[in-house]
Protein backbone atom coordinates (compact mmCIF):
# COMPACT_ATOMS: atom_id res chain seq x y z
CA UNK A 1 0.00 0.00 0.00
CA UNK A 2 2.77 2.41 0.90
CA UNK A 3 4.57 1.48 -2.31
CA UNK A 4 1.60 2.55 -4.42
CA UNK A 5 1.29 5.80 -2.46
CA UNK A 6 4.92 6.61 -3.23
CA UNK A 7 4.45 5.72 -6.90
CA UNK A 8 1.44 8.03 -7.23
CA UNK A 9 3.35 10.76 -5.38
CA UNK A 10 6.20 10.49 -7.89
CA UNK A 11 3.70 10.56 -10.77
CA UNK A 12 2.17 13.71 -9.27
CA UNK A 13 5.55 15.41 -9.02
CA UNK A 14 6.52 14.53 -12.59
CA UNK A 15 3.12 15.56 -13.95
CA UNK A 16 3.35 18.84 -12.05
CA UNK A 17 6.78 19.57 -13.48
CA UNK A 18 5.53 18.87 -16.98
CA UNK A 19 2.49 21.11 -16.53
CA UNK A 20 -0.26 18.52 -16.32
CA UNK A 21 -2.20 20.09 -13.46
CA UNK A 22 -5.24 17.80 -13.58
CA UNK A 23 -3.20 14.62 -13.63
CA UNK A 24 -0.92 15.97 -10.93
CA UNK A 25 -3.82 16.84 -8.63
CA UNK A 26 -5.51 13.51 -9.13
CA UNK A 27 -2.32 11.53 -8.56
CA UNK A 28 -1.56 13.55 -5.42
CA UNK A 29 -5.08 12.92 -4.10
CA UNK A 30 -4.76 9.16 -4.75
CA UNK A 31 -1.37 9.16 -3.01
CA UNK A 32 -2.88 10.89 0.04
CA UNK A 33 -5.77 8.43 0.22
CA UNK A 34 -3.48 5.41 -0.10
CA UNK A 35 -1.15 6.81 2.58
CA UNK A 36 -4.06 7.30 5.00
CA UNK A 37 -5.30 3.77 4.31
CA UNK A 38 -1.76 2.48 4.94
CA UNK A 39 -1.57 4.36 8.24
CA UNK A 40 -4.94 3.04 9.41
CA UNK A 41 -3.98 -0.52 8.52
CA UNK A 42 -0.56 -0.18 10.19
CA UNK A 43 -2.06 1.20 13.40
CA UNK A 44 -4.73 -1.50 13.40
CA UNK A 45 -2.06 -4.15 12.93
CA UNK A 46 -0.01 -2.82 15.83
CA UNK A 47 -3.05 -2.63 18.10
CA UNK A 48 -4.17 -6.14 17.15
CA UNK A 49 -0.64 -7.43 17.75
CA UNK A 50 -0.54 -5.84 21.19
CA UNK A 51 -3.97 -7.20 22.08
CA UNK A 52 -3.03 -10.67 20.90
CA UNK A 53 -0.02 -10.81 23.24
CA UNK A 54 -2.17 -10.25 26.32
Amino acid sequence: MLRYAVIFFIIAIIAGLLGFGGVSGTAAWIAKVLFVVFLVMAIAGVVMGLLKKK
